[in-house]
């Protein structure tokens, strides 16, 4: 186990970290979640040696194993498989040994090499580094190119892979699902879960966290606290501590404010001055219970398009080529306004390039791409980030955007986006990946567009932005296509999704459960090879409208029980230490309430698609 003793850890003049004490046992695997800035990559550097704390320690015994991914990914000119291969330290110590023994003709250090290389399964692990880098979304011809051939996104890839090869006793992941897309995210899922070692995971992917971690360690104004269960546990977890820590607040508010009024009447008599001593002695001595703050400074919203014409864009038997290679046609697609669409589809199928086309920034190889008069795209991907202006500041880029606008109403806009105080004039390429993200969205956002395309706009942000963002675009008036391997994103603001796959598009029968299903069909189908899953296509019948029925019953049903749990919660008298017990009851009964009730809700308009939606998309 990995011992964090009354730990202090300072970056600059920023305490992060203040007496912290932590026990990370051995098989367990956390997710390390808090704020940007709270310190969870300077705790995955303090573990690693890179960091030394200002007080306590930090005890690692010797035989144990950590495995990280590197941040930077020289151009090295050996193959990508060869590069990963060689984050198995032991199999490359002993295959230099043996290319050494052998040289030497030391017959009996050759046989006793080769004992040990078996041991390890040395001889499978070329196939292990192909499973990896294929789950990654490298295809075979593509492990054979020099790692120099690979953009800074698949480099980082290629460091995963290093990484998830390497005979680790600790795994310690910071952000592994950034550049990735949603086929490698669910491969990846499927890879931790067999991993037998202690996983410590960076994380701002709610779905991602749900599925790989068994407990969630919390980093909040210099303190960790650990929680058992996954993320969507520890969230309940969390509102049931703030809803109590701000009733407790109130209590102790009111309880203060009567004793100083008791002081302020009767310290100036003679009779009740030593009573009045007393209560202010006992207002000195409490130990005061802090308001609870909403820890997000981001709240943001889309203004309305000015106008918005339909259909905004029309694609018509279009085509995309890459490197001379149709890989979608016959694209007929009309973007209606307040359309709400996700893009599925497996690596390399031409979900970015569908969105590039739509931008405009690729042209049609075949067919047409035809707009309406009125059109403001807004549109976000990496190169977006990359765009700004890195010698100036947010309030610089604002300002070019509008010339009427006075500073203040610029810097308070900036400020729903986290940029407050002079942050809003410092220059960009001081700005870390996530704080850049956030600009590049502002920016997006104050323009007003009526169609936004969205390429992977998550990579970065951490959860309380994603959180933002997700509820902005819920309550966006205009049309919407989104690629992303966030979940949660994709689920709660999308209505439907489209499958890139096979050279075309379709419509998806199904939610993102689904989605993992065929996705698991279509790569058995293409190793053996065959054609892949066609997409179900299912008719409404009086089945359908019998379960229709049945989920709008359900559905009412749960609304009474979650107004009648609602209403109890009020009842100021359960925050109180005696009825603690009956208040984790109605916030366990509320929580898995809300949670059956999305499912069925879920369900019913899966089911009202299925009996309204055309069949065929092409």
């Amino acid at each position: 186990m990995i011992t964090l003793r009354n730990v202090t850890l300072r970056r600059g003049l920023s305490v992060l970290l203040k007496q912290i004490n932590w026990i990370i046992y051995h098989k367990q695997r956390i997710g390390l979640i808090g704020a940007n800035g709270a310190g969870k990559t300077s705790l995955f550097s303090l573990l690693l040696g890179a960091l030394e704390t200002e007080e306590g320690e930090v005890e690692i015994p010797r035989q144990i194993k950590l495995a990280h991914v590197a941040q930077e990914t020289p151009a090295y000119h050996r193959s990508a498989l060869e590069f990963v291969l060689d984050g198995d330290a032991e199999l490359r110590t002993l295959q230099a040994e043996l290319a050494e023994a052998e040289q030497k003709e030391e017959g009996a250090r050759i046989a006793a090499l080769h004992e040990k290389l078996s041991i390890i399964d040395a001889y499978a692990a070329p196939a292990r580094a192909a499973v990896i880098l294929a789950g990654l979304g490298f295809s075979q011809e593509e492990q054979q190119k020099s790692v120099a051939a690979f953009s800074g996104g698949w480099r980082v890839r290629l460091n995963l892979a290093k990484a998830l090869i390497c005979r680790s006793d600790v795994l310690l992941l910071d952000e592994p699902t950034n550049h990735l897309d949603l086929d490698a995210v669910i491969w990846l899922e499927q890879w931790l879960k067999q991993y037998t070692g202690t996983l410590l995971l960076i994380s701002h992917d709610r779905d991602f966290l749900d599925k790989t971690v068994d407990h969630i360690a919390h980093l909040s104004q210099q303190q960790l606290k650990l929680y058992t269960g996954d993320y969507s546990t520890f969230e309940k977890q969390r509102a049931a501590e703030l809803l109590m820590q701000q009733a407790a607040y109130e209590k102790q508010q009111k309880q203060i404010t009567h004793m100083q009024d008791f002081v302020n009447r009767f310290r100036a008599k003679a009779s009740k001055a030593r009573q009045a001593q007393s209560r202010l002695k006992a207002i000195e001595r409490m130990e005061l219970i802090c308001a609870v703050q909403a820890e997000s400074s981001f709240q943001f919203s889309f203004k309305s398009p000015k106008q918005c014409p339909n259909p905004l864009i029309q694609l018509e038997k279009a085509g995309i080529r890459y490197d001379d290679k149709i890989i979608l046609s016959h694209l007929n697609l009309s973007i209606a306004p307040k359309e709400r669409i996700g893009i599925v589809g497996p690596n390399g199928a031409g979900k970015s390039s569908l969105i590039k086309l739509l931008a405009g920034e690729l042209t049609a190889a075949t067919g047409k791409r035809e707009t309406s008069a009125g059109l403001k795209i807004g549109y976000f991907a990496q190169h977006q980030v990359d765009a700004l202006r890195l010698h100036e500041s947010p309030l610089d880029h604002l300002r070019e955007l509008t010339e009427t606008k006075a500073e203040l109403e610029l810097r308070k806009y900036l400020g729903t986006f986290g940029f407050s105080g002079d942050r809003v004039l410092y220059p960009v390429q001081h700005f870390s990946g996530g704080e850049k993200s956030r600009l590049a969205l502002a920016l997006l956002v104050w323009q007003q567009p009526n169609l936004l395309l969205l390429d992977e706009p998550t990579n970065h942000l951490d959860l309380e932005m994603r959180n933002a963002l997700s509820i902005a675009l819920q309550e966006y008036e205009g049309a919407m296509i989104l690629v992303t391997h966030d979940r949660f994103l994709l689920r709660s603001t999308t209505d439907q999704l489209l499958l890139a796959a096979d050279g075309k598009l379709q419509l998806f029968e199904g939610d993102l459960e689904d989605y993992q299903q065929w996705l698991i069909t279509f790569r058995k189908q293409q190793a053996a090879p065959k054609q892949p899953p066609q997409v179900k296509q299912r008719g409404p019948n009086r089945s359908l409208l019998n379960k229709i029925k049945q989920l709008e019953n359900e559905m009412s049903k749960l609304e009474k029980e979650l107004t009648a749990i609602e209403l109890a919660l009020t009842d100021l008298s359960l925050y109180e230490s005696p009825h603690k017990a009956k208040l984790q009851e109605y916030l366990l009964t509320q929580a898995n309430l809300k949670k059956r009730q999305e499912a069925v809700e879920e369900e019913w308009l899966q089911a009202c698609e299925e009996k309204d939606q055309d069949k065929g998309f092409s």
